[in-house]
């Protein structure tokens, strides 16, 4: 298969096997004008199988959403054909409007207008709990 390189954009590398889409969804790629590629199970020496998501477009990509579903991956931004910067991602301590809590006597869930905040938990587990009533995110 031939997927064609980007001269200006940014690549989603290392993602592990099954989690592009996920990641495509949750960063709302779909609605982009420019071209996208997900290229799933891609062989890859270091991790067997990984995704990738390559973006043709100087585009915003929030590193929270990235490091809740794979902290592992790499963010390749690339310009005039070449890669200038590439960021390492952690899993995030916070998760603003990214989970919904789902306790329904939850404020946030009550009131619109508050943010829906989770913070990390557990690191080890990956376990994040709402900020305003401690309910465990189900994800």
């Amino acid at each position: 298969m031939m997927v064609d390189s980007i001269k200006n954009g940014i690549v989603i590398d290392h993602i592990t096997a099954g989690k592009g889409m996920q990641i495509y969804n949750l960063l709302g790629l779909d609605s982009l004008e420019c071209s996208v590629a997900l290229i799933k199970n891609a062989p890859s020496l270091k991790m067997g199988k990984k995704d990738i998501i390559k973006i043709d477009s100087d585009f915003d990509v929030n590193t929270e959403i990235l490091g809740f579903v794979d902290p592992d991956v790499t963010v390749n931004i690339i310009k005039d054909g070449n890669t200038v910067e590439k960021k390492t991602i952690d899993l995030p301590e916070s998760l603003t409007n990214v989970l919904h809590c789902k306790n329904p006597r939850c404020i946030s869930t009550t009131e619109q207008e508050l943010p829906q905040i989770f913070k990390l938990a557990d690191k080890e587990k990956r376990v994040y709990r709402c900020l305003y009533c401690e309910t465990k995110a189900k994800y």
